[in-house]
């Protein structure tokens, strides 16, 4: 939804698996699901910020044949009802079920950016003053197409893949370090929005 004022807004979109999530692989069960430290707290700054975050996940286990959408979605909601327990849900999830092998190519199973874009039209989100977050390259390549900055996390596969991350990405330890980074710089860019002469007699 599109504020009132018509202003679209940044927001942090965010891999699931390694970075909100422990990495487990080719998680298809409920019971699985269970948060990297200090991801809780670190999301829940984020809504209390007044900054929407958005799951984007690429679930190629579907197309494998490892597990089904409906197990998928249980999943899905086992992690929803973490998050609402801990004041911090997120304002969508999108998933790609998609394998270029299995299924052929697709718009959206990153680094392709069709959840991403599918996303900003549903919420209303500026998406060139985004951060893409996440624990391997593809996570955080979509903001050299789509703008904003990328933040790869050490979390999960991170700290393996750290080395090819693009040019101009920003590397922290985990979901929370990427958090500080982001409202840091959120109230530093705000800061510098200010008129000096504002206030002034």
């Amino acid at each position: 939804m599109t504020p009132a004022d018509g202003g679209l807004r940044p927001a942090v979109f965010l891999d699931r698996d390694g970075t909100v999530i422990e990495e487990r692989s080719y998680l298809s069960d409920p019971a699985g699901v269970k948060l990297v430290p200090g991801a809780a707290e670190a999301l829940r700054a984020l809504n209390d910020a007044g900054l929407p975050f958005v799951i984007v996940t690429n679930q190629s286990g579907v197309a494998r044949g490892l597990y089904t959408e409906a197990e998928y979605r249980r999943v899905a909601a086992r992690l929803s009802s973490i998050l609402e327990e801990a004041g911090a849900p997120p304002s969508g999830t999108w998933y790609c079920p998609h394998h270029p092998e299995v299924t052929g190519p697709c718009r959206c199973r990153k680094p392709g950016t069709g959840m991403h874009r599918d996303a900003a039209d549903a919420l209303g989100l500026d998406l060139a003053r985004s951060w893409y977050v996440g624990d391997k390259p593809s996570d955080v390549l979509p903001a050299k197409v789509l703008g904003g900055r990328g933040i790869l996390v050490r979390t999960g596969h991170g700290r393996e893949l750290e080395h090819e991350v693009p040019a101009g990405a920003v590397v922290v330890d985990d979901l929370a370090a990427a958090v500080r980074w982001i409202l840091s710089r959120r109230r530093r860019d705000a800061l510098d929005d200010v008129d000096p002469s504002e206030g002034l007699g």
